[in-house]
């Protein structure tokens, strides 16, 4: 099957060539007829497979042959948990839509809002942001949600850990009740399921891969080792195997900070992003990493899902996460659309209960690894694990929390992620 089966516009088309794209993925051929139907639709497909062109291409094909309303008010609007998921999904729009006469800008915290002012003035057809920062500009009357035709939940489950439920309940009443809605998730869990039933009008039911199932094409390896010794280890391995765009994930920002400066100290170039980042050195750190000059990045799972690394071909878990359906989210940032990856976690005794559950979960035993030399000390104790979520839950929101009114427009979170 190619893209002219399913129905696009030669203009689209045009662009997908000019990206070097010739044949869809699986959700891509069963998304986009769903999405020129016209139809709500519930999509589950693992990280990497080519979801967002799955919705990208025929929302902008559906605009395109849609009537404008009078004044030049936001037609389609794209909902994402963090800002580089935002910027990647901004930057598809652009891409696949570069032969059509259609506006497109992507709205988040951690930059000034008066680009963002800007461009919603001159009016636009799709918006891509996330939800604290759209919330602010709403309620300073910088943004029209009225005129919305298509809404686009993507990684919604993520959205939904992060505590966005609230605010997507409150964006929910500003948009018309008569419009297609679209649902992305990686899984569809209880959480998943109740909101979709309050969104979605009978939809069109895709599920690419089985739920919480890793990367067929991602070789795992657990490497047994002493707390203390994860850091020289991670750098042994690096610098044995001669390893470059390492993704590297650990529990805290904290932790990633002083994890980039010790690599960094043995001559193995590393940056730390996280929350606490601005968004200037998160774009320069990701942008050094994507072009090879920055050897590793150390992350937190914030950037699990919003990362866009084309043939990524290391992760390693410095940290087990505490919530298992993690560890899916952060191996799937390799091993994308056909090509191969390596997955790699250290692990101390403190997270053996951590590793079971994460096993339990994916329905495998991962491979056991001792690296000579940094054996475990068999008589260690097991020690209470710093700043973990501990429940499967997210906490709850005071009710006093709501969206920020700083210039970052984005809450700041009490998780340590």
């Amino acid at each position: 099957m190619s893209f002219s089966d399913l129905g696009l516009h030669d203009d689209l088309l045009r662009a997908v060539n000019a990206q070097g794209y010739t044949q869809p993925t699986p959700i891509q051929q069963k998304a986009i007829p769903v999405v020129l139907e016209g139809r709500d639709l519930l999509a589950s497909a693992q990280t990497g497979t080519g979801k967002t062109a799955g919705f990208t291409l025929p929302m902008l094909q559906r605009l395109a042959n849609g009537k404008r309303p009078g004044k030049r008010q936001v037609r389609a609007l794209v909902l994402t948990p963090t800002r580089e998921l935002a910027a990647q999904v901004g930057e598809s729009v652009a891409a696949y839509g570069q032969h059509l006469s259609l506006r497109s800008h992507i709205i988040f915290g951690g930059v000034g809002q008066q680009p963002q002012v800007d461009a919603l003035r001159h009016g636009l057809d799709v918006l891509v942001a996330t939800p604290g920062r759209l919330l602010d500009l709403h309620q300073q009357g910088h943004v029209d949600l009225s005129a919305i035709e298509i809404l686009v939940l993507d990684e919604a489950d993520r959205m939904l850990d992060m505590g966005f439920i609230h605010d997507i309940k409150r964006l929910l009443r500003l948009v018309p009740k008569q419009r297609q809605n679209l649902l992305f998730s990686a899984t569809f869990s209880n959480e998943i399921q109740t909101l979709a039933q309050q969104l979605l009008d009978n939809p069109a039911l895709i599920e690419v891969a089985p739920r919480n199932t890793t990367a067929e094409k991602v070789e795992q390896a657990i490497y047994r080792v002493d707390r203390d010794k994860k850091r020289d280890l991670l750098a042994h391995l690096i610098q044995r195997h001669n390893w470059f765009q390492v993704l590297v994930f650990t529990r805290t920002k904290h932790g990633a900070n002083r994890l980039a400066v010790q690599l960094s100290k043995q001559d193995i170039p590393a940056m730390a992003i996280h929350g606490n980042k601005s968004q200037g050195a998160r774009t320069r750190a990701l942008g050094a990493f994507k072009s090879g000059d920055l050897q590793v990045l150390v992350a937190t799972d914030i950037a699990a899902r919003g990362l866009d690394i084309n043939e990524l071909p290391h992760v390693v878990n410095f940290d087990l996460p505490n919530v298992a359906e993690d560890y899916v989210h952060r191996i799937g940032r390799t091993g994308r659309a056909g090509s191969n990856g390596e997955a790699v976690s250290l692990v101390c005794i403190d997270e053996h209960g951590l590793l079971k559950n994460i096993e339990r979960l994916i329905n495998q035993t991962l491979p056991k690894h001792v690296e000579p030399g940094f054996e475990p000390d068999p008589n260690a104790k097991p020690e209470p694990i710093e700043n973990g979520r501990r429940s499967q839950r997210p906490p709850r929101r005071r009710k006093q929390d709501g969206p920020s009114t700083n210039t970052g427009g984005e809450r700041r979170r009490r998780s340590r992620r």
